[in-house]
């Protein structure tokens, strides 16, 4: 009589590939899943450093540390304008992303049309490129607007630096249209928002 086969021994190596394939696979899953929160993770916290710098978490709002001189010295260009205001506008128009782009076309740090920055971009960094992307040269080109502006609507009503800043969003024709802030939504919410946040900036030089 032939001896009996156990049925076991014969299944047992598929078994152990199938569990050695199983768990190479789980741990394959597990990797990218890692991968996927890790980035997910770096992403989200630089959401919110971001929200964290405009303000929208509550308490003090800041300035990143790069951006502090460079605000500092734009702000002389135009003393109409603060310090507090001019960062407190970049950071509305962009949240500081030097690579932020709108819908409708404006880019950069300080949020200029093409248009508009082939009229009034400067080169602050005098390395022979206006560059609308440099936040440096965004950001001089900004306050040097601001000042445009409030020679272009000095005969309008209102506060001046209302008019300053309503000129930067809707264009200082429409400023001078409506004699005063336009009365669009976005540009009247966009008034309170900068001024809202530059009072709640720490003050220049302040630890």
């Amino acid at each position: 009589m032939a001896p009996l086969r156990s049925p076991e021994r014969t299944r047992e190596p598929r078994a152990s590939r199938s569990v050695l394939a199983w768990s190479l696979g789980l741990l394959v899953v597990a990797v990218i899943a890692a991968c996927i929160v890790t980035a997910v993770g770096v992403v989200d916290w630089e959401r919110v450093q971001q929200a964290r710098d405009v303000g929208r978490l509550g308490g003090t709002p800041t300035i990143p540390s790069e951006y502090e001189p460079i605000i500092d010295e734009a702000a002389d260009r135009c003393p109409a304008v603060p310090s507090r205001v001019l960062a407190a506008q970049i950071a509305i128009e962009s949240s500081w992303q030097t690579d932020a782009e709108s819908p409708v076309g404006a880019q950069g740090i300080a949020q200029f049309m093409p248009s508009t920055w082939s009229q009034y971009g400067i080169d602050a960094n005098d390395d022979g490129v206006r560059d609308v992307w440099d936040p440096e040269d965004a950001i001089h080109s900004a306050a040097a607007l601001n000042c445009l502006n409030r020679e272009l609507v000095a005969d309008v009503s209102g506060t001046p630096l209302h008019n300053i800043l309503a000129a930067y969003n809707a264009g200082h024709g429409a400023v001078r249209k409506y004699d005063g802030v336009p009365p669009f939504p976005e540009t009247e919410q966009y008034v309170e928002k900068v001024l809202d946040l530059a009072q709640r900036l720490p003050a220049p030089n302040a630890g």
